[in-house]
This record gives structure tokens, sequence and C-alpha cells, in this order.
């Protein structure tokens, strides 16, 4: 690629619906796709639409936005007293479906910046580009294509889930693919596959990576959770999704119904024998096992406050910013903790309870929640980062983001260590005790769905 050459000019935006979006590099350029866009109502005196969508621009929302313009139009410069969409329509997956290709092996500019310290892809990054995916993906599934109906705002609800299957390298091609592959009322659940090949001359892809998640919509106006499209899966796999998707958020909704019983003695048990030796730690830390750490000695925390070029397309910080600085410190959490490099292995889950907006004090803070041993050659680090909006002249504090993340150490790191061993995390409360469980019950219950 010429470093001298603005990155839009190498992309077209009469790329096909269902076709492949060509990811590049933005460092050489500070040009956007819509430098000489205006609104639709040719008024010279609003600022371009460029500032519009974000200041949050990466090589993949960059392709996105330039891809997807007459969408982002509407959203941006609703027409003014339109009505909601009248009728709902049927859509497919495949209508839906988009895929963008990162060419890693030829454009070493896109290359260094997706780099991480061993060569493979940073995975914060990648956590950005996925929720950029998922938003078009699902402002394509809810457009009705009607310039007189005025759009949805559609916000992730949550991460259900992101596993890393294999190490993604950054010196080949890597290619994401998406589609809906469920709705309800107002919900949607998108689903996205990383794709690369094993060598860098070979044709045959695999996937590396999957993820879902999950968007609500919203009226425009009323901000009331609003009905969105239909969905028909037309493939033996894409009712199978459809089936399975179904049953997750079955399980969701049991579970806000208010479906928590009382603790039975079974679960008493294992909550006494959890703060059991914390308890030893707190009262007679002198005896204290020496293979067991306090879980709020695992704590680490970071404050920042957001800034408008970290905002969305609504104005409100961009969701995959958020996760980017959370796997950071999830990231740095297990580093300290473990002694050795780690190695990412899941999203565990991801709850956006309310939005970010800019000017927000947040506050993200993390710790080892707990560890599992039994398997000596993969111990696995599961950590959680809660983010908090605090406002300093209210004395506020609210919790808009949780973070679950599962991390390994890298095999090279640990065969340069000998009798290297993690420590078990206990809780000092019981607080801490019920979290603990309540994250390993939803790990095994996720396991179950997987399998």
């Amino acid at each position: 690629m010429d470093l001298n050459s603005s990155p839009s000019n190498s992309m077209s935006t009469t790329i096909p619906v269902n076709g492949t979006i060509p990811v590049s590099s933005t460092f050489a350029t500070a040009t956007t796709p819509f430098e000489n866009f205006l609104p639709s109502n040719g008024s010279a005196d609003r600022k371009p639409i460029a500032l519009w969508p974000g200041m949050y621009h990466s090589p993949v929302t960059t392709a996105l936005w330039e891809a997807r313009s007459k969408i982002f139009e509407r959203l941006l410069d609703p027409p003014r007293d339109a009505p909601p969409q009248s009728e709902l329509l049927t859509k497919s997956p495949s209508q839906s479906r988009t895929s963008i290709l990162y060419n890693f092996s030829s454009d070493f500019v896109l290359r260094e910046q997706y780099r991480d310290p061993w060569n493979d892809v940073r995975i914060g990054k990648l956590l950005e580009d996925l929720d950029a995916l998922a938003g078009t993906i699902s402002v394509k599934h809810c457009s009705d294509e009607d310039s007189t109906t005025r759009p949805l705002i559609l916000v992730t609800a949550s991460v259900d889930k992101i596993v890393l299957k294999k190490p993604i390298s950054v010196n080949i091609d890597l290619t994401i693919v998406g589609s809906v592959i469920w709705v309800g009322r107002s919900s949607i659940e998108i689903q996205l596959e990383v794709t690369q090949s094993k060598q860098e001359d070979s044709d045959s892809d695999t996937v590396v990576l999957t993820a879902n998640f999950t968007f609500v919509a919203r009226d425009s106006e009323t901000g009331k959770a609003a009905p969105v499209n239909r969905l028909s899966p037309e493939t033996a796999r894409e009712k199978l999704l459809f089936k399975q998707a179904e049953a997750r958020n079955s399980l969701k909704k049991r579970k806000r119904g208010g479906e928590k019983k009382d603790l039975e003695n079974g679960e008493q048990k294992r909550l006494h024998d959890l703060l059991a030796e914390g308890r030893i730690f707190c009262d007679m830390p002198a005896l204290a096992d020496r293979d067991s750490i306090l879980l709020r000695d695992t704590s680490l925390e970071n404050s920042l406050l957001c800034q408008p070029q970290q905002r969305n397309i609504h104005g409100r910080i961009f969701g995959g910013f958020l996760m980017n600085r959370a796997f950071e410190l999830a990231f740095s959490t297990a580093y300290a903790f473990a002694g050795l490099v780690p190695y990412f292995l899941e999203v565990d889950h991801v709850d956006f309870l309310r939005p970010v907006d800019v000017g927000d004090f947040l506050r993200l803070k993390s710790c080892v929640l707990y560890t599992e041993l039994h398997d000596p050659d993969q111990p696995l680090i599961n950590v959680e980062v809660v983010a908090h909006v605090t406002r300093p002249e209210l004395r506020s504090s609210e919790v808009s983001n949780t973070f679950h993340f599962s991390f390994t150490v890298r095999p090279e790191a640990k065969a340069m260590k000998d009798g290297f061993k993690l420590r078990n995390v206990v809780p000092a409360t019981e607080e801490e005790a019920r979290r603990i469980l309540e994250r390993i019950d939803a790990d095994n219950l996720n396991e179950f769905f997987r399998t």
C-alpha cells in the first residue's frame, strides 16, 4: 500500500451488500470515508457527516462506514417527524451476512497496527472490530430501506461468548464473517466467525475464533424497546443456530424472571468451604496456605475520562473501546498474578448495563475471580473486570459493564520456569464467595450449551 495514499481511495463504496469488505490501514492519513459528504439536505452550515459517525476510527470502522454509507446517512440525519416502521419484514440470515478481509500478508502498515509483542493479532483491537461488525450486521437486518421511516437505535446488550480456538497470526490474511442467527421481539443475536489459513500459502481456512453478540433495538424518538424484523433461517445450519440461540435466550429470561432460589444445603456447604480458607487468611495469616491468595490481593485498577474521540455513531462511548480497555486490564491482572505471560482463551460474558457517555469518569477494577488447576498443561485464570461510571460531584458510582475473561499461560513461557504453579484464589467475604460460585456455575452452564 502507498503510504501517501488515502485508505478510502483503496476501497469502493459500491461493494455488494453480501460481499467482502476489505480493510486497509489508517496510519498515514487523517481523512475519513465521508470527507466530502454533506447531509442530504445540502446544508453547508452543518458540520460534515465525517464527524458524525463517531471519532473512534479504526481500519475496520472506516471500512464499514464507507461500505454502508447510505444506511449510516439515514441514521445520522433522519427525516424529521418520520413515523416508525409500520410493517415488519421477514429476512433470512444471508441478507445480513457481512464479511471483512484483513490483507495482513500484503499491507505492512495494517499488519503493524494489529501486531502484539508475540507476533499474534492484538486481541483487544480484534474485540473492537467484532463489536463494530456486529453493529453493522444488526443495522442491516433492521433496515427497511424506506427513507421515510425513522431508523432504530441499536445498542450492544451483551457479549455471550468469544472463544479463541487457535492462535491468530498477524502475518496471514484474516477474514471475519457474521450474520444474524436469532431475533426476539426487540433483541438480535449475531454470530461472528474469524477464519485464517494455517499457512501463508494455504488456500484452506480454519475457524480460529467465534463470537456471539446480542443487540437490542430502541425507538430513536421515544427511547423505548422497538420491534425488529423477523428472521427466517433457511439452511440446516441456520436452523440449528436459531434453535440453540432460542434455548440460550429462554434461559436468560428465566434468570431475569427471578427464579433465584435460596441456597440449598449443598450450596450452603460450597459457600462455607470456600470461605473457610479465607477466614484463616484474615484471622490467622501466619497459618494460611502459602499456595493460596486472597481475592482482594489480586486486584488492579485504572481510571480514565471518556473523550469525544472515543464516541460511536450514537454519540456514546464505543462498546468495542470499552472491551479493549477491559481486556488490557484483565491481561495485566493475569500477568501480575501468574508471573508469566498469559494466553487469552475466551471472553466468558460481558454485560452492558448502562451506556457510557462522553465526559464520564470511568473506573475499571479487576481481580482474579478463581483458578482451575485440574489440567497442569493448561491452568485456567478467570479474571473479572467491573466498569464504574463515577460522578464525584454527585457522590455516586454506578456499574456500567461487567467483563469476564479466561486466560492460561503461554506454553513457551511456562516451559522456561521450572516448578511453575498457580495459586488458588480464596474469598474473604460472603459477597466475594457468591461472586465466585455464580461465575463457576455460569461457566459450567455455558460449557453444557456448547457441548
